[in-house]
């Protein structure tokens, strides 16, 4: 195999996986927040973690394709390397994912409290409104 087929090989396999990770947004889009996010967390490291499969060319392959061959075929001995390199990129995903979080949680929280205060003023002035429009005598249009 040479490297220009090598890196179209990769090219096509990140093209499908980006593919296959939109559709897993679409089916996930439904689930509550804090269920579908970590969700796509795992999808994005099952789908982009590459494994080591041959150190003297340097050559890389999925690990997800690399331990599923590995179990079914018996193949070769790569099975403990991508199961390594999954959990090693799962702990990175989850670290990242966290520090999102930490970062969004506070933001949230004061966009809430902005919100609220918004809606209560508003409040206020619909309620002053109301009461000047009381105080107001209606007239009545003559009747022809």
């Amino acid at each position: 195999m040479s490297e220009y087929d090598y890196l179209l090989a990769w090219n096509l396999y990140v093209l499908a996986a980006l593919g296959c990770l939109l559709v897993g947004f679409q089916l996930t889009s439904w689930l509550w927040r804090w269920l579908r996010e970590p969700l796509w967390v795992v999808m994005a490291v099952l789908l982009f973690t590459p494994t080591l499969i041959d150190p003297a060319h340097g050559l890389y392959a999925p690990s997800i394709a690399v331990a599923a061959l590995d179990l079914l075929f018996r193949t070769g001995n790569n099975l403990w390397m991508a199961a390594t390199d999954l959990a090693s990129f799962a702990l990175i995903g989850a670290a990242l994912y966290l520090v999102f979080v930490a970062i969004r949680w506070p933001l949230e929280r004061r966009r809430a409290a902005q919100k609220a205060e918004h809606d209560a003023q508003l409040q206020q002035r619909l309620e002053r409104i109301e009461a000047e429009s009381s105080l107001v005598p209606h007239r009545r249009e003559p009747r022809i």
